[in-house]
């Protein structure tokens, strides 16, 4: 297993191998474990990349190993897992996969699919928030709620939430980009790019949007398939 930060949102929160109690003990961990937590990251590997035949099978291969426990509970925190890789590329749209399975959520996954829904949550269920998600809950517009995360992934989905709530600034925006672009992520740097386009264009900015559509291009130019 990879050494996690606790602002990781991939692992730190919502990772399959710490889902259990027990998963810090001394005994091995079961095989649908290991095999889900391998196949869930291979997924989100994949969707920030743009693969999405590789990203379809690993996203079915985790959704298989979890299900072998009968504990929706668990289903819904994978599910959770792909909204907040959606929330970070700008796709805008109700994560049904984990509304099918609220009922049985604990109480932090509801809070955090509300959160990543843009949703204002109530102080309790702030708390229940992971720790770098918590400052985006409470902040007013802008970006500087985004400069304390460190994980690349959280930034993007603390950024997302932003934009869903009409709370993102230009700051908060080119945050977004400039952490998409460090990674490679080209998902979530082509949403980002296109936004800034947009918002350039509509600003009478028109150098601004040029610039912007030369790297849209060069995006591009990578190839992938993010359809």
């Amino acid at each position: 297993m990879k050494t996690m930060t606790t602002t990781t949102v991939t692992w730190a929160v919502l990772a399959i191998g710490m889902l259990l109690a027990g998963c810090a003990s001394k005994p091995p961990e079961p095989e649908w474990e290991m095999n889900a937590q391998g196949a869930s990251q291979k997924a989100l590997d994949a969707y920030l990349s743009g693969n999405a035949r590789v990203e379809k099978l690993e996203w079915e291969r985790a959704r298989a190993e979890v299900a072998r426990t009968g504990r929706p509970d668990l289903l819904a925190r994978l599910e959770l897992l792909r909204c907040a890789a959606q929330v970070a590329s700008l796709v805008v749209e109700p994560c049904t996969a984990f509304e099918a399975l609220r009922q049985d959520a604990a109480p932090p996954e509801r809070a955090y699919a509300d959160h990543l829904a843009g949703k204002p949550l109530a102080a309790p269920d702030v708390a229940l928030l992971p720790p770098a998600q918590r400052a985006v809950a409470t902040a007013g517009a802008g970006g500087a709620a985004l400069a304390g995360i460190e994980d690349p992934l959280s930034r993007l989905v603390a950024a997302g939430v932003l934009l869903q709530s009409g709370r993102a600034d230009p700051a908060a925006i080119a945050t977004a980009t400039d952490t998409a672009s460090a990674q490679g992520w080209r998902r979530p740097l082509m949403a980002w790019l296109l936004l800034q386009v947009q918002r350039a264009e509509a600003a009478g900015d028109k150098d601004a949007a040029d610039r912007l559509r030369r790297r849209v291009a060069v995006v591009e130019q990578g190839g992938g398939n993010s359809k």
